[in-house]
């Protein structure tokens, strides 16, 4: 039955466990709760080893907590992370999103730290300290850091939260086989749209999205299996939406896959979501990655990888 204007401004007349209030989307003070309370517990993805493959290479990383975050690999070949705030007087300290840096050397009084986050060199710290303080007493915040589950860079900023395999748990099951090989990104696009991250981690994990793509509607909801896909939930938000063959030949301007990824059945499609907002989404011959990272309660950064094999040669990397 329609509703008239004068009705469209009150709530449906169901008790207040029945409906989810609109501000959920936009409430400052939520999202402030959302941040401590989601954010800075869960593992969050930073980035892949294969963007910092030398020793000294870095990226920066903006956690969806609020805390910026300076991911590196050492000299010795372990990946740190660490607050990017020089803790004598709180400046950033690397400001490019990537680069090479043998000494992080904060630019506001030139206290420097090496890349496992310990100090090395205070300017003019005897004339100021005295035998008071000195590089034995300063050092990065580092951040617990994990390379797994396909390569990927994970951080956390809670010093007691579970370890990364128990926040997975079964959750990536059927991606198990196929991301047991070296990856590397081959493509990187980020962008920031005007919305709320649960209204996009939503969108991600529906099929219903698919039925206003007319490239999806053609080459999988029309196909057989499409619906006979089963959402499945896992402890700590996670979800998988099943798989299925898509029929990429059914649409007249689609070019055949030159490369299919090993184990997977062509034309094959895996789609995992991880909350409280990764993607995984295999599909033929490319993994792609979505991490949705909220700058606020109505502004997201969508950060999207594209992952193949280390071992495609260009050739093959040309037909993916």
């Amino acid at each position: 039955m329609s509703r008239n204007a004068a009705q469209w401004l009150r709530p449906p007349a169901f008790p207040r466990t029945h409906y989810v209030h609109t501000g959920v989307y936009t409430d400052a003070a939520l999202f402030r709760e959302e941040q401590a309370r989601i954010f800075d517990k869960c593992w969050i993805i930073a980035c892949h080893e294969s963007e910092i493959p030398l020793a000294y290479d870095y990226r920066t990383f903006a956690h969806p907590g609020g805390t910026p975050l300076i991911v590196v690999r050492g000299q010795d070949g372990t990946v740190r992370s660490f607050y990017n705030i020089c803790p004598h007087r709180g400046n950033t300290l690397l400001y490019e999103p990537s680069g090479n840096a043998r000494t992080i050397r904060c630019i506001f009084h030139s206290w420097a730290f090496d890349t496992t986050g310990r100090c090395i060199s205070i300017s003019r710290g005897e004339q100021g300290y005295q035998q008071r303080f000195g590089c034995q007493d300063a050092g990065l915040r580092e951040v617990r850091t994990s390379v797994g589950y396909g390569g990927f860079v994970w951080v956390n900023v809670d010093d007691a939260a579970p370890p990364l395999s128990e926040f997975i748990g079964d959750a990536l099951g059927l991606l198990d086989e196929h991301l047991s090989m070296p990856l590397e990104v081959f493509h990187y696009h980020r962008a920031i749209v005007d919305t709320n991250y649960k209204l996009w981690h939503d969108t991600n994990s529906e099929f219903y999205h698919d039925y206003m793509h007319y490239f999806n509607r053609i080459t999988g909801m029309i196909q057989p299996g499409y619906f006979d896909r089963k959402y499945t939930g896992y402890p700590n938000g996670h979800a998988s939406v099943g798989s299925m063959a898509i029929k990429y030949d059914a649409y007249e301007g689609s070019k055949a896959r030159g490369v299919g990824w090993p184990g997977l059945a062509p034309g094959g499609w895996v789609l995992i979501d991880l909350f409280p907002g990764m993607t995984y989404n295999l599909r033929t011959s490319v993994l792609r990655m979505d991490t949705s990272i909220p700058l606020g309660p109505n502004k997201l950064l969508i950060e999207f990888r594209g992952l193949g094999l280390k071992s495609d040669t260009r050739a093959a990397r040309v037909l993916l």
